[in-house]
């Protein structure tokens, strides 16, 4: 990961620190939080050596979003390779994905953060598509991937496994350069 850091009008977004992990916790674990994780629930040890890997990863871009000095949400990007045949430029894909402080739901603070990351993907990484998946039901994420821009490129009917609502639909979101710029436009 590099150093970077972005701004918005209301948050600052950094790569995420060591000290941070005992923030992240805080509200990681939580049953509002975890409802819609595919991991529902973290061991506070093994979450921490995983946020210092991504930290020395070279394709991982995720980042602290902090209001007013507060840590209050994560956004991550990981760089991958799409598909191809021989020759294709590689770690031009991304996936994305965010996990923020239920106290702090409700003011557009995702979306804020989510925009700002899209943007770096785009201009400052290269990056021509990003994706991102979650539970069809998950409506706070949904919304926050349209509100974005990213277009809903698959539905899959009981494809995914909820631990409290066995076999449930999935969507798969995306949105890449040309259409992001083509927004940017208007």
């Amino acid at each position: 990961m590099d150093g970077t850091t972005l701004r918005t009008p209301r948050l600052h977004l950094r790569p995420v620190r060591d000290g941070d992990v005992d923030r992240l916790l805080e509200y990681r674990n939580l049953p509002e939080v975890t409802y819609w994780l595919l991991r529902t629930e973290v061991e506070p040890a093994a979450f921490r050596a995983a946020w210092r890997r991504a930290a020395a990863d070279p394709d991982d871009h995720s980042m602290a979003v902090t209001l007013d000095d507060r840590l209050i949400g994560t956004v991550s990007l990981e760089l991958l390779d799409g598909m191809g045949q021989p020759g294709m430029p590689t770690r031009t894909e991304a996936a994305l994905g965010y996990v923020f402080d239920p106290a702090h739901r409700g003011h557009g603070y995702a979306t804020e953060a989510v925009v700002a990351v899209l943007a770096h993907a785009f201009t400052g990484l290269g990056v021509r598509r990003i994706t991102a998946g979650c539970f069809a039901d998950n409506l706070a994420s949904v919304r926050v991937l349209e509100k974005v821009g990213m277009r809903r490129e698959q539905h899959g009917v009981g494809d995914s496994w909820h631990a409290e609502r066995g076999w449930v639909d999935g969507y798969t979101y995306a949105l890449d350069v040309d259409t992001w710029r083509s927004a940017a436009r208007r």
